[in-house]
């Protein structure tokens, strides 16, 4: 049916509630004569009486009383759902999905959403844990969390953590049966674990800078995976080299279980961002995990 239509039904609706074309005219907001028009139009293209009028009163026809009994618990139902989502502006409540890899969602987002759970019992939070690049708009995520390298052009990125840098990293037990890697080319000669891509299904290519000098490296090795806490796993039992952001290899580089190599080849690079298309009126669940996770540098 045709919006027109739609609002010519609403306009019969009020009209029978109210008994009164005046009363009807000042909800709806309009002058008493563009509401009787609107009504001849709808019984002319209807062909059918709908109102019967009295100098006292309006009161729906038989064919009247069966539309309004047809229609009106519908019209109804709509004005409600219409309050409802209008209250819903200014409640933070409902459910937050966000896509994004395992060890960022330990590191970085759980510490800032916990405590906005605690304070927002009425905010649901979904996280779904994928390491590849999610379509949020066709898989219907609110958001995602990833490297910024890695964000499409047309989505609003938020850093939510610092700048990072890359980390070849191997254990004492490797090192001691091969000689560290002086050079990015050396690794060659390695034993290497790789990472195999979700999107794409592709081997990642080891990335390293250094005074503006870029080389990519295609490695080898025994064992291939296709998440980052299996890579580390892998380096700790001495499968070879492993090449992830920094923070991934953390307690074990502090604690010299992993040593680190090509250190001066890992320059620092965009970190985590959340990633979310255009929003003009976001909710306000939304809006407060956005704000709790924003990264502010340390003063």
């Amino acid at each position: 049916m045709a919006k027109r239509n739609l609002d010519d039904l609403f306009a019969f609706m009020t009209v029978a509630r109210e008994g009164s074309f005046t009363r009807a005219a000042a909800v709806l907001g309009v002058t008493q004569s563009a509401l009787s028009q609107t009504i001849r139009a709808l019984e002319a293209r209807l062909e059918i009486r709908l109102l019967t009028r009295t100098t006292r009163r309006v009161a729906p026809t038989e064919a009247g009383t069966r539309l309004v009994q047809a229609i009106g618990h519908r019209f109804e139902d709509i004005e409600m759902e219409l309050d409802a989502l209008t209250s819903a502006r200014h409640k933070p409540a409902g459910t937050v999905r966000i896509t994004c890899s395992d060890h960022v969602l330990r590191t970085t987002l759980w510490p800032k959403l916990a405590p906005l759970l605690a304070a927002y019992p009425d905010i649901k939070l979904e996280f779904d844990v994928s390491y590849g690049l999610r379509d949020i708009v066709a898989d219907r995520f609110d958001a995602g969390v990833r490297l910024g390298e890695q964000i499409h052009k047309d989505m609003i990125a938020l850093p939510i953590g610092p700048k990072l840098r890359m980390a070849a990293a191997a254990s004492p037990a490797y090192f001691a049966r091969h000689r560290p890697p002086m050079d990015p080319g050396d690794l060659t000669r390695h034993r290497c674990i790789n990472m195999r891509q979700v999107s794409g299904g592709g081997l990642y290519a080891w990335e390293f800078e250094r005074d503006g000098r870029q080389i990519e490296v295609r490695v080898e090795g025994q064992v291939t995976v296709n998440a980052s806490t299996h890579m580390v796993a892998a380096a700790l039992d001495g499968m070879g080299i492993a090449f992830l952001p920094e923070p991934e290899f953390a307690p074990h580089l502090e604690e010299g279980r992993l040593l680190r190599v090509l250190d001066d080849w890992c320059p620092p690079f965009p970190g985590y961002h959340l990633y979310y298309p255009d929003r003009r009126h976001p909710s306000p669940a939304f809006s407060l995990v956005r704000e709790a996770l924003r990264h502010r540098d340390a003063a």
